[in-house]
Formats: C-alpha cells, sequence, structure tokens
C-alpha cells in the first residue's frame, strides 16, 4: 500500500493512535508533500515544543520508505478536476486539503487522514481513522 499520510494522521501517530501506527507498518511507501509540511511546521512554530517536533519530524522523514513527492504543474491539474467537482457537489473542502487530495489523486496513493471532508472527493481513495 502506498499512501499520502496527511497532517492529522501524521499528528495522530506522534499521539500514538495505534490505528495509524498499523497503517504505516503496512505501507510500502508513506508520502508527505509541500503542504503537509508547510502544515506541520506551522503547528511547531505555535507550539511549546518546537524543537522536539522538527527533530521528530526529521526522525521521521530518514526513513528510506518516506517520501516527499512534489506539487507541479500535472498537480494543478487535479487540483483543477477535484476543486471544480466539489464545487459543483456543494461540498467544498479547504483550499490546503484540495493540494493534498490533488496530490493522492495524481500519484495513486491512499489519503490517510481523520478529516472526512476527504471523503467528499470521488477522485480519491481515503483511509479515514478515528481520532484519539
Amino acid at each position: 500500500m502506498r499512501i499520502l499520510l496527511d497532517t492529522s494522521a501524521y499528528s495522530e501517530f506522534m499521539r500514538g493512535n495505534p490505528e495509524v501506527r498499523d497503517i504505516l507498518q503496512l505501507a510500502d511507501l508513506v508520502c508527505l508533500n509541500p503542504v503537509i509540511l508547510g502544515e506541520l511546521k506551522s503547528g511547531f512554530l505555535r507550539g511549546r515544543r518546537r524543537k522536539e517536533n522538527e527533530r521528530l519530524l526529521a526522525q521521521f522523514r530518514e526513513s528510506p520508505r518516506v517520501a516527499l513527492v512534489p506539487i507541479d504543474e500535472e498537480t494543478s491539474d487535479r487540483y483543477a478536476v477535484i476543486r471544480n467537482s466539489l464545487r459543483d457537489a456543494g461540498t467544498p473542502i479547504p483550499t490546503s486539503d484540495i493540494w493534498i487530495a490533488a496530490t493522492a489523486m495524481q500519484h495513486g496513493l491512499v489519503v490517510v487522514t481523520t478529516d472526512p471532508h476527504f471523503q467528499k472527493s470521488s477522485q480519491i481513495l481515503v483511509e479515514l481513522i478515528p481520532a484519539l
């Protein structure tokens, strides 16, 4: 299984959520994109454990099964399709999550998340996990 680990799922993993841990153990490839990194780093800046969180993220990214996938022109094409589909259905989701969905669509990744609004996008596969 190849996954795109949403910000919420990474946070749950760091809280010790056993469902996220199990998914990560089974995954052949765990991907992040620049939007997810930006959301995580933004949270770190606002928190009291910034250095520790940055260290843990760097350690997580050192795994050979973890990859950073880019956002490029093809991603923007997928973004447009998903955004218009959601708009036509009257089911908008946050813009940053459309970029995450577009990345998953482009690379054939399953989005692992605690955010149910990802399920509104018919173009992607979602593994919804309950938050602790």
